[in-house]
């Protein structure tokens, strides 16, 4: 399992400034609604919650963890970073995973603006 801490070079480092944007109207709703999309299967909540648990991830350590398809995994990690929840840096032949923090936040605060 590779492990990198924010200040290395398989994730950028984390952006802690508050995010001012509303949590609600039209666009707050619109983009819930992309976030809550691009988590809404079984399999992705899983990746998310295993990617919070070791702060990055190797792409074949996920479908271990898994036990699917590496194209069924590598389609809801697509899902996932096009959304911006997940972010992945190309190591060789391997693609590191990690959570980005600062839309993980700004999904807490649509939610919390319910």
């Amino acid at each position: 399992m590779v492990k990198q801490t924010n200040g290395d070079a398989c994730l950028p480092p984390l952006h802690d400034e508050p995010d001012l944007r509303p949590v609600e109207g039209v666009e707050a709703d619109a983009e819930l609604a992309d976030l809550a999309k691009a988590l809404a299967h079984p399999a992705r909540v899983r990746i998310l919650r295993l990617l919070a648990r070791r702060n990055t991830c190797i792409c074949g350590e996920i479908v271990d963890d898994l036990d699917l398809a590496q194209s069924t995994v590598s389609q809801h990690l697509k899902v996932m970073k096009t959304a911006g929840i997940i972010e992945g840096e190309v190591e060789g032949t391997r693609v590191c995973y990690g959570l980005n923090s600062r839309t993980l936040r700004r999904l807490k605060a649509l939610v919390g603006g319910l």
